[in-house]
């Protein structure tokens, strides 16, 4: 029987023994391994890297045995290591690729291999074709019985080159000056130690919870959003830092926590850190972001004069944007954020440095910042429902409000419709909501943003249920 591979927005993911096999992943890796030699300079050899999960170790193994039997150079990290560690190596480097053995922010019974270009971000959409084009004829063909080259193995220490380059990115004078003690949240995850390590370096106060490997993630989803973070929450407060940083499973996505206790979502942290480069430090450089994120976005990039780009769901769009024009910064709504000044690529530590300068810059919180965002723009509240559905109701879902029967949303008129990805409805001057079917899951995301928290809830749970009703 042909195994199902399916490449969503970032690479391929699947269950642990279900979909994600050894006999899989050497599958995705001579796809890679064929569009590598094929269509790259396969001397420049490959780098890979693992992170927390069952097993991610073993995998990796496997895959650069795989890699290095087409005559590619491998690099195999010595250590489990983020994502973005990778990303930096494969460009410090000038490797032609890099493999990472992650599912991300994925619940602990899934992983899966993301592909990152010679550029150090997510491989073009492309590249992906070209990938999905080479992993069609494996799954025809088979995996040829070739032995490993184990001459062309080598290990890599993946975090000191990373730390070092980071270390660069922020004034760590102001931050110092600042007095501000912090606490991060690594979820069990592969940033685990790296946040704390550079704010040490500097002296500045960094405690870590969670920081041990542990491949079920405390019990938890690595993702670093509510409820998952009540730990970083209570943290916070205990501990009385002036605020809390988070990553998920493999260090590329972040989210904050107020030393109120009050969570800080992706879409306020991107707003923040548009604020922060392109106003506070008015750097160069046009704002991205993706399909669901925050309309405050809009408003920033308005009044600091910076053409606003929108693209669909996945980093791999921003990354395109980044490689094409000078965008200072782009961000989607999973809390994925890159800037110019280091790669086009996610980073939640890099996002972490920039948050906590802005604090420093400012001596105010990060609620007393949004505060401040509010107070000229408006407010914006976000929420986001993930539903698990029977066959078929998701596409009865995206039918339904594609078709323009749906004329109102409660006592909201829907004003226009847009698809770029998902179907976005416009509920007048309420604000929105989206459904979309997820790339890598089997679920369906409905996302909304209105004026207060109370209609996001409403709308959220009234799309909830009539989707359910299908």
């Amino acid at each position: 029987m042909t195994p199902t591979i399916k490449f969503g927005t970032d690479g391929w993911r699947g269950v642990i023994a279900d979909d994600f096999t050894l006999a899989n992943a050497r599958i995705v890796a001579h796809a890679i391994a064929r569009y590598v030699v094929r269509g790259e300079d396969a001397r420049k050899g490959v780098i890979i890297g693992y992170d927390h999960r069952y097993s991610s170790d073993r995998f990796a193994t496997a895959v650069a045995e795989v890699i290095s039997a087409s005559g590619t150079p491998v690099r195999v990290a010595d250590k489990p290591c983020p994502t973005p560690a990778i990303s930096f190596l494969v460009r410090h480097q000038k490797a032609v690729g890099g493999i990472v053995i992650t599912a991300s922010h994925n619940p602990y019974c899934w992983n899966g291999m993301k592909y990152k270009a010679s550029y150090g971000s997510s491989a073009l959409p492309s590249i992906v074709a070209e990938i999905e084009k080479e992993l069609a004829g494996v799954l025809e063909k088979g995996v040829p019985p070739l032995p490993p080259r184990t001459d062309l193995i080598h290990s890599i220490e993946p975090r000191a080159p990373y730390l070092d380059a980071l270390e660069k990115l922020v004034d760590w004078k102001r931050l110092r000056d600042a007095n501000l003690k912090f606490v991060f949240d690594p979820m069990h995850g592969a940033a685990a130690g790296l946040l704390p390590e550079l704010f040490r370096r500097n002296g500045i106060p960094c405690d870590e919870i969670r920081g041990t490997r542990d491949p079920r993630f405390g019990g938890v989803h690595p993702e670093p959003i509510e409820p998952h973070i009540e730990a970083l929450r209570q943290a916070v407060l205990k501990g009385k830092y002036d605020a809390g940083f988070c990553a998920d499973g493999d260090g590329d996505r972040i989210g904050a926590i107020d030393r109120t206790g009050a969570f800080v979502n992706p879409h306020q942290i991107l707003a923040l850190l548009v604020w922060h480069l392109a106003g506070t430090r008015n750097l160069p450089g046009d704002i991205a972001k993706t399909f669901s994120v925050t309309k405050l976005i809009d408003k920033l990039a308005a009044k600091f004069q910076r053409r606003l780009h929108e693209v669909p769901i996945g980093f791999k769009y921003i990354c395109e944007l980044m490689l094409e024009q000078n965008i200072l910064i782009g961000g989607e709504e999973s809390g994925g954020i890159g800037t110019s000044l280091y790669l086009p690529e996610r980073d939640a530590t890099v996002s972490a440095l920039f948050l906590a300068e802005l604090m420093a810059w400012h001596g105010k919180s990060l609620g007393e910042l949004l505060s401040a965002l509010h107070a000229e723009f408006g407010e914006y509240h976000y929420g986001r429902v993930d539903l698990e559905l029977k066959p078929g109701q998701k596409e009865k879902a995206i039918s339904h409000f594609s078709d323009g029967k749906l004329n109102r949303v409660l006592d909201f008129p829907v004003a226009r419709r847009e698809n770029m990805d998902g179907i976005k409805l416009y509920l007048g001057e309420a604000g929105w909501v989206m459904v979309r079917a997820s790339g890598t899951e089997n679920v369906l995301r409905i996302y909304s943003e209105t004026g207060k928290p109370e209609t996001t809830r409403r709308v959220l749970a009234n799309v909830s249920d009539l989707v359910q009703s299908l």
